[in-house]
């Protein structure tokens, strides 16, 4: 197990609460994974950006949310991995936007907006994640990205610096977003932003919004842990066709294994997959696909940390 060494910390209070040697396969929707050397859920913003300014210039941060769209490999992350997610993350109407802090559920803001009578944010709800991973990688579904309807957003440094930014300071497209001035997802982070949707009518929205998550219970397998879409969709194609046209629906390694349901996720049936057997077959899918179509699969969830 990988030992955890206190950080030195400057004389300041924080709110939060920092463990050590957290297990990641808590926080992770594989459920499988190492440990976090440290782990600190802040207690609001203004308590992360206080904890940001404590840590160490070098110390490795990683944000995490659901975990939706994360791998921790088995050897544990050697750093600081701060734990947004809250069922108490602000959300509320701003003018003519909804606000809503890193930390919230994207389908909480699908339905808060459809209780507002807005249109417009149904497809939030099948996004697995908070809106810090959303707008993160500008997840998307049904035709629908995150930043079409951002109308600006917070983010956050390592020195705790809060900056409001327009959509016009992010170099934005598929399952991609960079930041101007600082490279996101290292020393510059969401913490909040404001969406504007449509007036819609109530009904019609909470309606949609039940029928998009019927969609996605009937093509996909959420009833096992996985991390969503593996690979990004290539140019005029589709990841799960590649790799289900390889014949690999249900090919495992380890305890992981390709859904027979769809070909583009990967799931841990059993809950004993490691994480290197997942890693393995990610690898494995995107070499078959390269060899048989000449396509590089891109890989869309993130995978950080040590091997065991």
């Amino acid at each position: 197990m990988m030992m955890a060494e206190p950080i030195q910390v400057a004389a300041r209070v924080l709110r939060g609460t920092l463990r050590l040697g957290e297990p990641m396969a808590k926080h992770v929707s594989w459920r499988t994974g190492g440990r976090a050397a440290r782990a600190y859920v802040p207690a609001d913003i203004a308590d992360l950006a206080e904890f940001l300014k404590s840590l160490p210039a070098g110390e490795p941060v990683c944000m995490v949310g659901l975990g939706s769209n994360l791998l921790v490999r088995d050897g544990g992350y050697p750093g600081t991995v701060v734990l947004t997610h809250s069922t108490h993350g602000a959300i509320r109407m701003e003018g003519d936007c909804v606000y809503a802090e890193a930390g919230v559920a994207s389908p909480k803001v699908a339905r808060f907006a459809a209780n507002q009578a807005l249109q417009g944010a149904e497809f939030l709800a099948g996004i697995p994640g908070t809106v810090g991973g959303a707008l993160a990688m500008n997840a998307g579904c049904y035709g629908a990205e995150t930043w079409q309807v951002v109308a600006r957003a917070i983010t956050i440094n390592r020195r705790g610096d809060l900056r409001e930014r327009l959509p016009a300071e992010f170099d934005i497209g598929y399952r991609h977003c960079a930041v101007r001035g600082g490279s996101l997802g290292t020393d510059v982070w969401f913490a909040a932003a404001w969406f504007r949707f449509q007036a819609g009518d109530r009904n019609q929205a909470r309606e949609r919004i039940t029928a998009l998550l019927a969609r996605r219970v009937e093509s996909q397998p959420l009833d096992l842990p996985n991390a969503g879409s593996v690979f990004r969709n290539p140019p005029g194609d589709h990841a799960a066709r590649l790799i289900e046209a390889c014949g690999l629906k249900g090919y495992a390694i380890g305890g992981a294994r390709i859904s027979e349901k769809h070909a583009n996720f990967i799931v841990n049936p059993k809950g004993r997959a490691r994480a290197a057997d997942i890693e393995a077959l990610i690898e494995y899918a995107r070499r078959a696909v390269k060899e048989r179509f000449g396509i590089e699969l891109q890989a869309e969830v993130r995978i950080v940390g040590e091997a065991a």
